[in-house]
């Protein structure tokens, strides 16, 4: 049942995923500069420095002289058999600039996901067992700041304090976590954070809302009065069935910080896949924005699909279908 379920919905992302690839090809071609030019190392100004000539035989090479339709499909062709092109800039395989790039992002997520659970599961719960309280109202309090708080200010204001004012953390940096646990985690606090606060403030109102509904429900009234320790109703009983919607909150916001956070990682001057987008738009580097964009786009469909198979594990009751 699960099995054919997966592949059913595999199936039906391909669609979604040649839309989305369409959409990027076009839209990257939207982005005002010229690739030839990027290729060549030269301004649009300076254009005069080569000859018609010149430029028709670069724009040959990566196929921008064919009509766009053509030039679709033959991306499209590559794409399917693993192939995403070289990068105009430097001329190495996207794929190989990807998947250097994608571990840092791959790392900061997973600390940031850390972060915002350790921080919106406890909130959430003691919020809920603790209903119009001076604690309750401190959570709801956060929550709204985190989700009013624009990110990048955020970052700016952590940086100004713990970078500049009291030099505790850097600002900019990366080391990984195989080669240095402890520094990367001195380069992955301050983003971690931010991350972490911007996933928790509606994570937070989520698991709340969601307690207070199974803590009314008369499932948990039964264990209260079989007198059962109340760490187990509340974890095992209440906590459990309220984790159920607040898995699409965390599912998003994992495909987010999977996909790359471009702000945040342009800001912090982090190498992951979202600094790698931003870099390509400045350059005009369409191949590395395509590659770049597609795989955050499957990243997002993807973690769809495990968030609906988690909610079988989560609640038996739910059938697939």
């Amino acid at each position: 049942m699960l099995a054919r379920y997966v592949v059913r919905r595999i199936l039906q992302l391909i669609p979604v995923l040649v839309l989305v690839s369409l959409a990027v090809f076009l839209l990257v071609r939207v982005i005002p500069g010229d690739p030839v030019l990027v290729m060549m190392g030269i301004d649009q100004d300076e254009r005069a420095r080569i000859t018609p000539e010149q430029y028709r035989v670069l724009q040959h090479q990566i196929g921008l002289d064919r009509p766009i339709y053509v030039q679709y499909l033959n991306w499209a062709d590559k794409i399917v058999h693993g192939d995403f092109g070289l990068s105009l800039a430097t001329r190495r395989p996207i794929v190989e600039i990807i998947f250097e790039r994608y571990p840092a992002t791959l790392y900061l997520a997973a600390t940031a996901l850390l972060v915002g659970l350790a921080i919106a599961i406890p909130a959430g719960v003691i919020a809920a067992v603790k209903q119009n309280t001076k604690i309750d109202y401190a959570a709801m309090g956060f929550a709204l700041w985190g989700v009013a708080m624009p990110d990048f200010w955020l970052a700016l204001m952590l940086i100004v304090l713990f970078s500049l004012k009291l030099g505790w953390l850097p600002s900019i940096g990366y080391a990984s976590p195989f080669d240095n646990a402890g520094l990367f985690l001195q380069h992955a606090c301050l983003p971690a954070i931010v991350m972490g606060t911007e996933l928790a403030a509606p994570l937070t109102r989520y698991v709340r809302a969601e307690m207070l509904d199974q803590l009314r429900q008369d499932y948990v009234r039964t264990a209260w009065a079989k007198g059962l320790p109340s760490r187990m109703v509340i974890v095992k009983h209440a906590l459990r069935n309220s984790l159920i919607a607040a898995v699409t909150v965390v599912g998003l916001q994992t495909a987010r910080l999977l996909g790359g956070a471009t702000i945040i990682e342009t800001i912090f001057s982090w190498p992951g896949v979202g600094r790698l987008l931003i870099d390509g738009i400045y350059q005009r580097d369409y191949p590395i924005v395509q590659g770049a964009v597609l795989l955050i786009a499957v990243t997002y469909v993807f973690i769809n699909l495990i968030v609906d198979i988690f909610y079988k594990w989560l609640d038996p009751r739910i059938k697939l279908e």
